[in-house]
């Protein structure tokens, strides 16, 4: 894998972030993607392996310190079919960060059902190309140093839609993450990939983000194919469809505010 995980967590519960978690935004604050699978880990334990994690919807509220994070999921509804979690990302101080929940449906065994044609994209193979933000607001090592990129052919790093492959660190150090948490560090980088001017001229941080899953997805290697859209009145929308090798698993949606830069 890229490196190191995003996590590691100490004998008290509290969950580190080593670089790879580091945001782009602040030095001392996480990217909210592997923080999202820090949620998605937290709510798989409280619903159990028998029903699958198919929304993950959260509420950034405020910076998620590197420093630590403890992560509670809750159990709010558990029938034979589905199950609910509310979600709560809380810092040293006990603030709260975010706020969440999520759905879990169970799993059957209903064999080959027609359903919507749809190709993944190209994968050209292991690639060590540019992350698609390419300027931060700090120097140190973070996220996007820490994920291995691979760009299909036609696509480069720009402004508008794009579609990258990627491959991100574990979860946490000593762990095997599930499906759906290899899944979070890539849903929380549309707004990322598919900017439409640059942050040294537009902030577009996002204040939420929704998991949807369909199909959760096989290997390491994930493709997004992301857009978004930017109004004046300072807010925005990025959407991505989220692929592994054998076609389209997940949609993520983000809220964005925009802000200008200087």
């Amino acid at each position: 894998m890229t490196g190191p995980a995003f996590f590691r967590l100490g004998p008290d519960g509290l969950f580190t972030g080593n670089d790879a978690a580091r945001g782009p935004w602040s030095p001392d604050h996480c990217h909210a993607g592997p923080v999202a699978g820090l949620a998605a880990r937290a709510a798989e334990a409280a619903i159990g392996p028998d029903k699958m994690l198919t929304r993950l919807t959260l509420d950034i509220l405020r910076p998620l310190p590197l420093a630590g994070l403890r992560v509670e999921a809750e159990v709010t509804r558990h029938s034979r079919t589905l199950g609910t979690t509310r979600i709560a990302v809380r810092d040293t101080d006990g603030t709260l960060c975010m706020a969440g929940s999520s759905m879990h449906l169970v799993r059957k065994d209903m064999g080959a059902l027609p359903t919507a044609p749809a190709e993944p994209p190209v994968f050209p193979g292991p690639g060590s190309g540019p992350f698609p933000l390419e300027v931060r607001r700090h120097g140190l090592r973070s996220f996007g140093d820490c994920m291995d990129v691979a760009w299909p052919p036609g696509q480069r790093p720009g402004p508008g839609p794009k579609t990258v492959w990627m491959r991100a660190p574990a979860l946490l150090e000593g762990e095997a993450q599930t499906p759906v948490q290899t899944l979070c560090a890539l849903a929380d980088s549309g707004n990322g990939i598919s900017w439409n001017a640059p942050l040294t001229e537009i902030g577009f941080m996002n204040t939420d983000l929704t998991l949807q899953v369909h199909r959760e997805p096989r290997g390491d290697w994930l493709a997004s194919q992301a857009l978004s859209h930017w109004q004046g009145n300072g807010i925005g929308m990025s959407q991505a469809v989220l692929h592994d090798r054998n076609g389209p698993v997940a949609v993520a949606l983000q809220t964005l505010v925009l802000h200008p830069v200087g």
